[in-house]
């Protein structure tokens, strides 16, 4: 497993180098886009602060920075509220996604090298393995590391910012379609499309195959 994802993982264990703000953040973050915690759940900042065993300071940052991207949502006199998940905020994501995630594979199609491709193949091996062994966590983070690593190839960094906050919040989405075996074996085969058509060079091909990826992600959340 890459380095990346190995973080991931495992948020709160980052190295330390980290300030304890961002770690607070990615550990609050991974339990928000995993569903540890639930969508319109309301949220005890002390429980955070032992679930994450975090102080108050981190811990209230990284709320501000979480409604700021949309999943959590701070509500006058009651608290903090997990963002809830609705149809219409998951077609508006995929709007957004279809647009940046497009152009993200355009990019990348011409920069792409043989490295990439062996490094994009093998996490694709990764989330074959746990889809087979049905471990849902490890499925999600390995395909947040599959398009992190898309955004970066495509090295745009204001590209790969928005592209970090719409995953996160599609990921909640996807979260809820994970059951359905069928449609992994198609997220897998989607993304090997996108692989191939890297591969090959052509830009067109790549910027279908996202499309058809999103689009695949579409039915199958409508399907839920």
């Amino acid at each position: 497993m890459s380095e990346s994802v190995t973080e991931n993982v495992n948020p709160a264990s980052r190295e330390k180098s980290l300030s304890l703000n961002e770690q607070a953040y990615l550990a609050f973050r991974h339990k928000l886009i995993t569903l540890r915690y639930k969508p319109g759940e309301y949220l005890n900042t002390a429980q955070v602060m032992d679930d994450l065993a975090m102080g108050r300071t981190p811990i209230n940052q990284a709320i501000h920075r979480l409604a700021t991207e949309g999943l959590l949502q701070i509500i006058p006199r009651k608290g903090v509220m997990v963002a809830p998940l609705s149809i219409d905020d998951a077609l508006e994501l995929i709007e957004v996604r279809l647009v940046n995630e497009t152009l993200c594979v355009e990019l990348a199609s011409q920069k792409v090298i043989d490295s990439h491709i062996q490094q994009l193949r093998e996490l694709n091996q990764q989330i074959a393995r746990a889809s087979e062994s049905r471990s849902r966590e490890e499925m999600m983070l390995l395909d947040r590391e599959f398009h992190q690593v898309l955004a970066d190839i495509a090295g745009n960094s204001r590209l790969s910012d928005i592209l970090s906050v719409i995953h996160a919040q599609a990921q909640r989405f996807w979260a809820t379609t994970l059951s359905n075996v069928v449609h992994m074996d198609e997220v897998i085969a989607e993304h090997n499309e996108i692989i191939d058509a890297l591969e090959s060079g052509d830009t067109q091909r790549a910027a279908d195959a996202a499309r058809a990826h999103i689009f695949s992600f579409k039915r199958a959340l409508l399907s839920t």
